[in-house]
C-alpha cells in the first residue's frame, strides 16, 4: 500500500510539473492570461503530490514496512523514535523527497506570492523556471532515487541510519534547515532567468525577490551553523570544521550568496553591476547542485556523503545545463546589461562592495579548487589526491582578514566619494575598538599573528556596527535595529563573533592525553582531573562503556558506544560548556579489567561564541528582511540624475538618517 501511494504521488508530481511547464509557457507566448491561471493549479497539484509522497514514506519507516527497500536500509526496530524520524532523510533517496518537499514549498509560495500577477511575464517565466526545476527532481524520484522501490526479499529488522546520525538531536535540525536554504535560492534563480527572458533587466526583479533571498541565506548559514555543532558535539575528534568537501559543498553557494547579497545593493542605488549580480545568482543556484551531487554521489568519502550511486551523472547533467543556460542567456543580453553608471570613487560605498565582491570571490574560488581538484585529477588518470586543511587555512586566512577589514570601513563610507575629514570621524571609535581589542589580546597571551590580527580587526568591525546601531537606536529605540541597513549590522556583529571565535579556537587549542587507573589524578592546563573509573549501560538500542571523569569538581562522561543494529562503534565526546573555555572529553580506548583509560583532554577557547554568533547571524538576516521607519528625505536637485533615471539617493550612513529604509 506505501509503496503504490508514493508511487502514485511521484507521478502525479511529475505529470503536474510537465504540464505545469508547458502550460505556462504556452500561455505567455499565446498571451492567454487564463492559461496561465492553469499554472496554479498544476502549482498546487505539484505542492500536494510532495507532501503525500513525504508522508507516506515517513509512515512507511515509522511502521518499519520493511517491504520497501528504503525502509531495509533506513530503518530499524531499536533506532530510538526521534532519529527514526529523522532517518528519512539520512540516505539518497529520503533526501531527494527532503529536497522535492521543501521545493514543492517554495514554488506554492511563489504562486501565493504573486496571485494577482499571475500574468505578468516576469512572474510566468519565474514559474517556468521552478517547474523545469521541480521536473528534473521528479525524474530522479522516478528513476535513479526512486524510494518507494519494493524490496526483493521482506526481512524481520534493519541496520538503521548511520549510527554516527542517531546520536544527537541535531541531526533532527541541520538536514532540513540547510535544504531550506539550498532549495530557497531557486527562487531568486528563476527570477533571474525570468529577467532574461523577458529583458527586463533593470532593478524591478531584485526588489521582488530580496526577501527570498535573504531567508534562503539565512536559513543556509543556520544549517551550517548546526552541522559545526554537530560535528563538535558527535564526531569526538575536538573540531568544527575540517574543510571536508561536502562541508565545502554548502559553504560555496554560501559565499556566492553573500556576495550576492552585498552587490545587489549597488544595482539599487547605481544601477550598477548588473552581469555580476546575475552571474552571482546563476553560481550560487548551480552550487547548490554541485554540492548535491558532492552529498549524494558517493564521490567523496564522507560522514556526509552515502554510498556510490547512480545519481551523480543525472545531477552533473543537471549542473552544465543551468550553466550553460544561464550564461547563455547573459551573452545574449548583453547589450542591455551594460551599466549606465560607474564608480566614482574607490573610496566610497560602491568601491567598498565591489573590493568586497573581488574577496568573497576570491574564498570561493579557493574553496571550489581545493574540493574539485582531486575529483578531476582522479578521473583523469585514476590517482586519489587529497588538499588537506593547510591549503585551506593558509589561503583562507589572508581573505578572510581582508573582508573583516572591509565590514568595518564599508558601512561608514558614503556613496559616490568619501572625504577625509568624513572618514576621520566615522572611524575614530572604530579604530579605538581595534587598538583596545589588540591590547586586551597581548595582555591575555595571544600567539601567533593570524589571531592577534583577527582579534584587533574583529574589534575594528564591530566597532563599526555598534556605531551605527548605536545612532540608529537613539533615534528610534530597539525598532532602530530593524530594517536593512541596521538589520546587516546585526548580521555583521554575528559574522564577526565567528570569525574571532574561529580564530581563537583554531590559534590556542591544546591537547593532551592521559593514561589512567581508576581514582588517579592529574593536572591539564590547569584543571584538576580525576579518574573515578567505567562503567557499562546497555540499551535495547546500543551498549555503552562510559568513563567517569571529574574536571573541576564537575562530572564528564565520555564513552565508547556500539549500536546493537550495525555493530558499529562511536567515540562520544563530554564536554564542559564555557563563555570563555570548553572542556573536551574523550574516551580513546576500552579499558579492561585493571587497565588504564586513555582520556584526552582538549582545551577550546571561545568554541559557544561560535553559536551565539549563528543565532544573532540568523535573527539579524530576518531584521533586515522587514523595512525600517520610513522617514521623510532631504529634497535633491533635479538637476542631478543618477544611473536610474531618480534623483541620487541619499547617504543612509549619514548619523541624521541612520535607520531609515531607504
Amino acid at each position: 500500500m506505501n509503496a503504490a501511494i508514493g508511487v502514485a504521488a511521484v507521478a502525479a508530481g511529475l505529470a503536474a510539473s510537465l504540464l505545469g511547464f508547458v502550460t505556462v509557457i504556452v500561455g505567455i507566448t499565446r498571451n492567454r492570461p487564463r492559461i496561465l491561471r492553469l499554472g496554479a493549479v498544476y502549482a498546487w497539484i505539484v505542492v500536494g503530490s510532495a507532501v503525500v509522497q513525504f508522508a507516506i514514506m515517513e509512515r512507511a519507516i515509522v511502521q518499519r514496512d520493511f517491504r520497501l527497500a528504503y525502509v531495509q536500509k533506513v530503518g530499524s526496530k531499536l533506532t530510538p523514535r526521534l532519529f527514526n524520524a529523522a532517518a528519512i532523510w539520512s540516505n539518497l533517496e529520503g533526501s531527494i523527497l527532503l529536497w522535492v518537499l521543501i521545493l514543492a514549498g517554495y514554488l506554492g509560495l511563489v504562486v501565493w506570492r504573486f496571485r494577482t500577477r499571475r500574468s505578468d511575464p516576469l512572474v510566468a517565466w519565474a514559474l517556468v523556471t521552478m517547474f523545469g526545476i521541480t521536473t528534473f527532481f521528479y525524474l530522479l524520484l522516478m528513476g535513479p532515487a526512486n524510494p518507494f522501490r519494493l524490496a526483493a526479499a521482506t526481512v524481520a529488522d534493519g541496520r538503521g541510519p548511520n549510527p554516527l546520525l542517531q546520536d544527537h538531536v541535531l541531526m533532527a535540525f541541520h538536514p532540513p534547515l540547510l535544504y531550506l536554504g539550498y532549495v530557497g535560492f531557486s527562487v531568486p534563480f528563476a527570477f533571474a532567468i525570468a529577467a532574461l527572458v523577458t529583458g527586463r533587466v533593470g532593478e524591478g526583479w531584485l526588489l521582488e525577490t530580496r526577501r527570498w533571498t535573504l531567508v534562503a541565506w539565512a536559513f543556509l548559514t543556520a544549517g551550517i551553523v548546526l552541522g559545526s555543532w554537530w560535528s563538535y558535539e558527535v564526531i569526538g575528534w575536538g573540531g568544527f570544521w575540517a574543510w571536508d568537501a561536502v562541508e565545502n559543498a554548502s559553504f560555496l553557494p554560501w559565499l556566492t550568496g553573500t556576495a550576492y547579497l552585498h552587490s545587489v545593493l549597488v544595482q539599487e542605488r547605481r544601477g550598477m553591476l548588473r552581469v555580476w549580480n546575475l552571474s552571482l545568482l546563476a553560481a550560487t543556484f548551480s552550487l547548490t547542485i554541485l554540492g548535491t551531487f558532492l552529498t549524494r554521489s558517493g564521490v567523496v568519502d564522507s560522514v556526509h556523503s552515502f554510498s556510490e550511486s547512480g545519481i551523480g551523472p543525472y545531477l552533473l547533467s543537471f549542473f552544465g545545463v543551468t550553466v550553460f543556460v544561464a550564461l547563455g542567456l547573459i551573452g545574449w543580453r548583453g547589450d542591455r546589461l551594460r551599466s549606465p553608471g560607474s564608480i566614482d570613487s574607490p573610496v566610497s560605498r560602491e568601491g567598498a562592495f565591489l573590493a568586497n565582491n573581488v574577496m568573497f570571490s576570491a574564498f570561493a574560488f579557493v574553496v571550489l579548487l581545493g574540493t574539485v581538484f582531486p575529483l578531476i585529477g582522479e578521473a583523469l588518470d585514476g590517482r586519489k589526491r587529497s588538499v588537506g586543511a593547510p591549503f585551506f587555512d593558509k589561503l583562507s586566512v589572508p581573505i578572510g582578514l581582508c573582508l573583516l577589514t572591509l565590514m568595518a570601513i564599508a558601512p561608514v563610507l558614503p556613496w559616490r566619494k568619501a572625504s577625509t575629514e568624513l572618514l576621520r570621524e566615522r572611524l575614530f571609535w572604530p579604530a579605538v575598538s581595534c587598538v583596545a581589542m589588540l591590547g586586551i589580546t597581548v595582555l591575555l597571551g595571544a600567539r601567533g599573528w593570524a589571531s592577534t590580527i583577527a582579534f584587533g580587526l574583529g574589534g575594528f568591525a564591530g566597532g563599526a556596527a555598534v556605531r551605527q546601531l548605536g545612532l540608529a537606536m537613539r533615534r528610534q529605540g530597539w525598532r532602530g535595529v530593524v530594517g536593512r541597513a541596521n538589520g546587516g549590522m546585526v548580521v555583521h556583529l554575528g559574522i564577526i563573533i565567528i570569525a574571532v571565535a574561529l580564530s581563537a579556537a583554531r590559534s590556542h587549542q591544546r591537547t593532551l592525553e592521559l593514561r589512567m587507573q581508576p581514582g588517579d589524578n592529574a593536572t591539564a592546563f590547569g584543571h584538576a582531573i580525576t579518574y573515578l573509573g567505567t562503567e557499562q549501560i546497555e540499551t535495547k538500542q546500543k551498549f555503552s562503556l562510559v568513563a567517569r571523569v571529574v574536571v573541576d569538581g564537575k562530572e564528564l562522561r565520555p564513552r565508547q558506544s556500539v549500536i546493537n543494529a550495525s555493530g558499529e562503534p562511536i567515540i562520544t565526546p563530554s564536554v564542559d560548556t564555557g563563555l570563555i573555555r570548553d572542556v573536551y572529553l574523550t574516551l580513546e580506548n576500552r579499558p579492561g579489567d585493571g587497565e588504564a583509560a586513555l582520556i584526552k583532554v582538549l582545551i577550546q577557547p571561545m568554541v559557544t561564541w561560535l553559536w551565539i554568533g549563528g543565532a544573532l547571524t540568523f535573527g539579524g538576516t530576518f531584521l533586515a528582511a522587514f523595512p525600517g521607519q520610513k522617514r521623510r528625505l532631504p529634497t535633491q536637485p533635479t538637476s542631478e540624475v543618477s544611473a536610474r533615471g531618480q534623483g541620487p539617493r541619499p547617504d543612509t550612513t549619514d548619523p541624521a538618517l541612520i535607520g531609515a529604509d531607504v
